[in-house]
């Protein structure tokens, strides 16, 4: 007679935008962690390389799909996290942007009423915009123009956040939404325009390293092994916290004391050079993070430091 842990199913997670930066890392993780994972992504700017030592696994479905038409699965919970996210590429077909933003969204929450699905929303810092209060809470409404050109991926996170608490509030949808602030890592997209990548990228090949501005406007750049932390923590905290939560490094460096600390770990031989400041790119950036500690006990582990020679050692080995 069989066994009853002969039908054990493992739970079944969705990661749209799976073989992204972030998503890749979070397949890693699910599947660590003993999920049956469905990975989404039509390759705008996913790669393949970021999951190709997944495909032969078994509890690993790669699906070439874009998230603004349904998709049809049975599944426990979805991890929506498609979108491009950095200024080249969702400027590059703004509209596509919003609409991924948006009718991903509709599509996703769709999915998660009729499966009953628990749904985690990968929104961002920038719906704060350039921000008034500093640091950012998760109370503070933000500074956001909502014609420029950053808009589609600003409005389009700002309007799928709203979409996630009104299927929340309507339809009693499990939700839970994060608000993630610069994260850099292995897997970053060489050529994404964030700042992290454009730096090593630079200052590898020994070619002046672009400063937007005089230098002086600051970010908080977390490490991608503590964002998945977080994002698991909170796709398992209780029901009825649903967020938005900050999820982001507090240390806050300046573009110049960045480019700086880069040209120390490469060795290289790169000179700094300021360029224009790009429109409606916001002067400081930085989470209040009180309420990630208080209601999933998480903190960012890995320095600066540590997480830029990670990252390093993957750009020297990407560029040969």
């Amino acid at each position: 007679m069989p066994n009853r842990d002969d039908y054990y199913v493992l739970p079944r997670a969705l990661v749209t935008g799976g073989a992204g930066f972030l998503g890749s890392h979070l397949c890693n993780r699910l599947i660590k962690d003993k999920n049956d994972v469905i990975c989404l992504d039509n390759f705008f700017t996913g790669q393949k390389r970021n999951i190709a030592h997944l495909i032969d696994n078994p509890y690993f479905e790669l699906v070439r799909h874009d998230v603004t038409f349904p998709y049809y699965i049975e599944v426990d919970k979805i991890f929506n996290l498609a979108c491009p996210a950095s200024p080249p590429h969702y400027q590059y077909d703004p509209v596509q942007t919003t609409k991924t933003s948006v009718h991903g969204a509709i599509n996703m929450l769709g999915l998660a009423k009729r499966t009953r699905a628990r749904i985690l929303q990968a929104s961002t810092s920038e719906v704060y915009g350039d921000p008034a209060v500093h640091p950012q809470v998760e109370s503070y409404w933000g500074n956001v123009n909502p014609i420029g050109l950053r808009s589609c991926y600003d409005e389009g996170k700002r309007c799928a956040e709203t979409l996630f608490f009104d299927y929340y509030r309507q339809h009693k949808v499990e939700i839970k939404v994060i608000r993630i602030f610069n994260t850099y890592g292995p897997n970053m997209h060489p050529n994404d325009g964030r700042v992290v990548s454009n730096f090593i990228m630079q200052a590898l090949q020994n070619e002046d390293i672009s400063i937007y501005g005089d230098g002086q406007q600051t970010r908080s750049f977390c490490y991608v092994d503590d964002l998945i932390d977080a994002m698991v923590l909170m796709m398992n905290s209780p029901t009825d916290f649903t967020g938005p939560v900050n999820i982001g490094n507090p240390g806050e460096f300046t573009m110049l004391e960045l480019a700086e600390k880069i040209i120390l770990l490469t060795g290289s031989s790169s000179k700094i050079i300021y360029k224009p400041l790009p429109s409606d790119d916001p002067k400081q950036r930085k989470p209040d993070i009180t309420l990630a500690d208080q209601k999933l006990h998480w903190k960012p582990k890995v320095s600066l430091e540590d997480g830029l020679k990670e990252t390093i050692a993957y750009f020297k080995k990407l560029i040969g």
